[in-house]
């Protein structure tokens, strides 16, 4: 099958972000960070659903049957979708007003992980951003500090190798992650974008183990092998993919999110803000597992 990438939605989105596989309701789901829209399309049908969440959203989860947890500011919220009602499961208690939570994903054991990003930091000022875990009972425990920009965390397919980014430093770093204890050690570069002139935003893993990252700097979508080897780069029709997700009924459609308008970036493009699929990889991703508490 040749490569092709084509408009999923006719949403057009100001931050498109987080974009989410439901392989058990064949449904895809992603939001606007900035408009405050979960958006939930039945791939089988076409009926897309369009739920207000508090905004800026940073990333999600699904959650059981019908809910899923929200990343908000600082709080891990609860979302039920047939209620639209949302509540706090706790905050990670930042005090800094340009501080918020970004990008997440659920570990291999269900529990979820979130980062947050320091907004308008001023050149000499040390970022105050971290990496945050939501354990199957709620309590949430400080992982990593020192972030300016959090994104794209995921994990290798045994769940043992993490892999997080700081936009704003242009590396995605890898960790060593105790299964056990949902603890990430061993940090070292997995990546450094500089010499691409791009940054990486949100990623995925897929079933051999390659990570792919959404280049939000360059519009495009790069490939890396478990060394860390670029090994594909795929141009985009926007200048600012945000995120990416396999999904589809094999997990052989790698879906796209981007931006139109956010703080920092402005599209002019009539693509942007679009949500994307590109088909004929030739390769499958992994089920994300929903939160398990």
């Amino acid at each position: 099958m040749a490569l092709s990438i084509t408009r999923v939605s006719d949403t057009k989105d100001r931050l498109g972000e987080s974009p989410v596989w439901d392989q058990a309701n064949a449904r895809l789901l992603w939001v606007d960070s900035l408009g405050g829209v979960l958006h939930r399309l039945d791939l089988t049908t076409g009926t897309r659903e369009d739920f207000s969440v508090p905004a800026p959203i940073g990333s999600f989860a699904l959650r059981g049957k019908d809910d899923a947890i929200l990343a908000v500011k600082d709080d891990f919220l609860h979302f039920d979708f047939e209620s639209g009602v949302s509540r706090s499961l706790g905050s990670v208690n930042v005090a800094h007003p340009d501080v918020r939570l970004n990008d997440g994903k659920v570990d291999r054991q269900g529990r979820f992980l979130a980062g947050t990003m320091h907004l308008n930091r001023q050149p000499d000022e040390v970022p105050a951003g971290g990496l945050y875990r939501l354990d199957l009972d709620h309590k949430i425990t400080l992982l990593a500090e020192d972030i300016a920009t959090s994104n794209g965390p995921c994990f290798s397919p045994d769940g043992r190798k993490l892999y997080f980014a700081d936009s704003s430093r242009h590396v995605i770093w890898a960790f060593d992650y105790d299964i056990d204890t949902g603890t990430p050690y061993n940090k070292r570069i997995f990546v450094d974008l500089n010499p691409l002139g791009t940054a990486p935003d949100g990623a995925t893993v897929d079933a051999e183990g390659n990570l792919w990252s959404a280049l939000v700097r360059s519009g495009q979508i790069g490939c890396f092998d478990p060394s860390g080897r670029l090994v594909r780069r795929i141009n985009m029709p926007v200048t600012h993919p945000t995120s990416v997700a396999f999904g589809g009924p094999d997990l052989d459609i790698l879906f796209v999110t981007s931006i139109s308008k956010s703080m920092r970036m402005t599209a002019t493009e009539e693509e942007a803000g679009w949500l994307l699929a590109i088909e004929g990889l030739g390769v499958t991703g992994i089920a994300e597992p929903r939160f398990a508490g």
